[in-house]
């Protein structure tokens, strides 16, 4: 699959796998993919997320996936769900985070020395990636763009969905930038 990739796309995979390198997590995630979307420039991708206003918001997106990850990768859906069960995520994550220290729901693990090996894709990444060589197809594209990256992002339930969406960009409006209005296929 990945000899399908466009070098931004590559590009978008190797910055993900920079931001666990950096310490952020030990697999790369679909949270990792959109941060990595959000660095590029001049690409399909970031041309898309441009022209749905995000260029001049990504801070806060950025913001919404920190915010997303203290809560122990928790959606704000899942978060409103288990409110209405009566537990209080935010409760939870202040006491957790009062004994344990800020992020400690995270995953992230800033002392590497217990874990040796080098960083891989998590379930969610892999899933985005599959995905996004259905959504080329769906397209009728022979290779494999950060937009397809981004349109898979957009289609699958999770909190980088729910991030883009609260910022004003859905897999629907991304179609439209980048296909000029017709509908695609979601693969």
């Amino acid at each position: 699959m990945f000899e399908r990739f466009t070098k931004d796309a590559r590009g978008v995979v190797k910055s993900a796998f920079a931001y666990v390198e950096g310490g952020d997590g030990q697999s790369v995630e679909p949270e990792h993919l959109l941060l990595a979307l959000l660095d590029r420039e001049g690409s399909r991708g970031s041309f898309a997320l441009t022209a749905l206003g995000l260029g001049e918001r990504r801070e806060s997106v950025r913001q919404a996936l920190r915010q997303a990850r203290r809560r122990a990768g928790l959606s704000q859906a899942d978060t409103d769900a288990l409110a209405g069960l009566g537990i209080d995520v935010a409760e939870i994550v202040a006491r957790v985070e009062e004994v344990h220290g800020v992020g400690a729901l995270s995953g992230d693990h800033g002392d590497k020395g217990w874990w040796s090996g080098r960083a891989s894709f998590g379930r969610g990444a892999k899933g985005v990636l599959e995905h996004s060589l259905r959504v080329a197809l769906a397209q009728r594209d022979r290779h494999i763009g950060d937009e397809h990256i981004l349109l898979a992002l957009a289609m699958r339930p999770g909190v980088p969905t729910e991030v883009l969406a609260d910022h004003g960009v859905t897999y629907e409006s991304l179609v439209r930038v980048l296909y000029g209005g017709g509908e695609a296929k979601a693969g």
